[in-house]
């Protein structure tokens, strides 16, 4: 059975489709996907076991200039690519009229998606030709696991769902002492920023535990705030830019994770890594952390600026005991 999956973006509404795939590897024998994914994602669908071909997308850069010529060539490739195989199912689980109309639509083989009521656009229901019926009360990865389930003819499973991807990490040589922490400090939102005040003085207490902190970051700005978090400590590094995988690696030998409400810390709960969340204007309620010792911090005021660094440092405390 082959199936076509379309969810772009963002990374974490990414990585929390792969629990469905691994339920319908479980339940389907030899089934095999192949998945439309934002360009700026496209290694995370080829960690997963089920997943044979990956088609990038640029539709983040291609509204900047749509009718360019560039454009226009680098879209007409994407639907040859995508229309050159038949597939017995269609999966849209990204709900959107711009993943109805411009991805799913062009794809070969019966279309399925959420109906009226469950998609977050209504209107891209009405380019499926199978429309289910998904309860929004409940995390986006069970919400997904159901529409898979519905739309390939299973029954979702009651156990939690499994990522898949935890040991291929794992697995990977190591490259020297694993004794440390990983300090996620960047998102894209300014004010789900921690202060930096407070990362400093939770480097400063973790100090007498005697881990190194390590800082990763992926531009300019993030780059320039790891520097700042860094200067005066001996046991914190700024990482090198890496990329996605190779930024997974470092995340999945992690004794623990502190991080903010971020792509990132998505992936952490991906690889089962133990991790604290730090949670400001979000509500962690139905998109947080999906998996084993997921911890969230949630500020009372909803702002950033509350002084949290004690609670961290005594969850993260019980958490390093417990991962000795």
């Amino acid at each position: 059975m082959r199936v076509l999956l379309v969810k772009t973006s963002s990374m974490g509404d990414v990585l929390h489709a792969l629990p469905a795939l691994t339920d319908a590897m479980k339940a389907i024998p030899n089934i095999q996907f192949d998945w439309v994914v934002e360009e700026g994602f496209a290694q995370i669908p080829t960690w997963h076991p089920a997943v044979k071909h990956v088609f990038p997308v640029a539709i983040r850069r291609w509204r900047k200039s749509w009718f360019s010529p560039a454009t226009k060539q680098e879209r007409h490739t994407f639907k040859q690519k995508i229309q050159a195989q038949h597939y017995d199912a269609v999966i849209d689980a990204q709900g959107l009229i711009k993943s109805a109309a411009l991805i799913t639509r062009l794809a070969k083989g019966p279309k399925h998606g959420l109906d009226w009521h469950s998609a977050r656009e209504p209107l891209a229901s009405l380019f499926y030709r199978y429309r289910h019926h998904v309860d929004k009360k409940q995390h986006a990865v069970e919400r997904i696991r159901q529409l898979f389930a519905m739309s390939l003819g299973y029954t979702k499973p009651a156990y939690p769902g499994d990522y898949a991807i935890a040991e291929r990490f794992l697995n990977q040589p190591s490259n020297g002492a694993e004794n440390y922490l990983v300090f996620l400090h960047s998102t894209t939102r300014d004010d789900k920023h921690w202060p930096e005040q407070h990362w400093r003085e939770l480097i400063a207490e973790v100090t007498s535990l005697g881990f190194e902190v390590k800082l990763p970051w992926g531009n300019a700005l993030e780059h320039d705030r790891a520097i700042r978090l860094a200067e005066g400590f001996n046991h914190v590094s700024v990482l090198p830019k890496l990329s996605l995988e190779e930024v997974a690696g470092i995340l999945a030998k992690a004794k623990a994770v502190v991080s903010v409400d971020t792509g990132l810390s998505h992936l952490t709960a991906a690889l089962a890594k133990p991790n604290i969340t730090l949670y400001g204007p979000t509500d962690p309620g139905l998109i947080g952390g999906y998996g084993d010792n997921q911890t969230a911090i949630i500020s009372t005021n909803k702002t950033m600026n509350t002084n949290i660094p004690r609670t961290v440092i005594s969850e993260l405390k019980k958490i390093i005991q417990v991962t000795l």
